[in-house]
């Protein structure tokens, strides 16, 4: 039963993680391959504040907030870059997360933060802590997905240039993009130390933030459902079959590379075409 709870926990901070940066990439259009680092961010806020003898309930939005408000300052690069420029800065954040963390002994350097203190609860209910905090990220992204801020976010994504002809701000609105996205990544970090109870700045490089974007485009890039689903299954097949384990990255590699060339619009794309073939979309 403990590994099931486990399992079950992993499964529920990936989905939150991965609609996070479906808030920033999959609404809003905005490119991000550092995504990681505002995980990373939430992780060690709550990591350290543990430690430091605030209770685990209270770290949560102090790392939503401190990974928000690093969200913002980035998102300040995407009002002058765009596509593969963008991708590259956030990409840079990524590493600069990375460097800086592995530099600074207070934060434990190379050798990251252990014996993170206890949240005070069983497993049980950390497991379903985080599955509530999971669904209510779900809630939250089809209720934006559907609201008008939503239908700017998808305006932008499509053409920005036309956007702004229409009067509307699109710097705020690309802000708020990043400022939810990353939050519920801090969220994310938060209980993902809590769960292992140890973290490393390995755990936050670029290969954990293509993990997430592969997430995002096996489901379907905008789609709440297909990325929910594609998030909780991607992250136990690991833990199911080890040869995946053994070559997680060819594997991902080799689904974005399949899904980009022949369903770009993810699983939620290619199940609506299947059982719906006069619809488009799926999400």
């Amino acid at each position: 039963m403990e590994y099931e709870i486990s399992l079950a926990t992993t499964m529920a901070i990936s989905v939150l993680f991965a609609l996070s940066l479906n808030m920033i990439t999959g609404f809003c259009g905005q490119i991000s391959l550092g995504h990681a680092a505002f995980l990373g961010v939430g992780a060690y806020t709550s990591g350290m504040l543990a430690k430091a003898g605030v209770p685990f309930l209270l770290t949560l939005p102090l790392a939503m907030l401190l990974a928000g408000a690093l969200g913002v300052i980035v998102g300040f690069a995407s009002l002058r870059v765009r596509a593969d420029f963008l991708a590259i800065t956030t990409m840079g954040v990524g590493f600069l997360f990375v460097g800086v963390v592995r530099q600074q002994e207070a934060l434990g350097a190379e050798m990251g933060i252990s014996a993170i203190p206890d949240a005070g609860m069983s497993k049980l209910v950390f497991m379903l802590l985080t599955v509530a905090l999971a669904a209510a990220a779900m809630l939250l992204s089809s209720y934006v997905r559907r609201c008008w801020m939503g239908r700017v976010f998808s305006a932008i994504a499509e053409d920005e240039d036309t956007v702004r002809v229409l009067g509307i701000d699109v710097p705020r609105f690309k802000l708020t993009a990043f400022a939810l996205g990353t939050a519920l990544a801090g969220l994310a970090g938060g209980l993902y130390a809590q769960q292992l109870k140890f973290i490393a700045p390995d755990s936050f490089g670029f290969i954990e933030s293509i993990t997430v974007l592969s997430m995002v485009v096996v489901g379907g890039i905008g789609s709440v459902i297909g990325v929910t689903v594609s998030a909780a299954v991607l992250s136990v097949l690991p833990s199911w079959f080890q040869v995946i384990g053994d070559y997680k990255l060819l594997v991902y590699g080799g689904l974005l590379f399949l899904m980009m060339r022949f369903s770009p619009g993810g699983m939620a794309a290619l199940v609506t075409r299947i059982f719906h073939p006069d619809r488009r979309g799926g999400k």
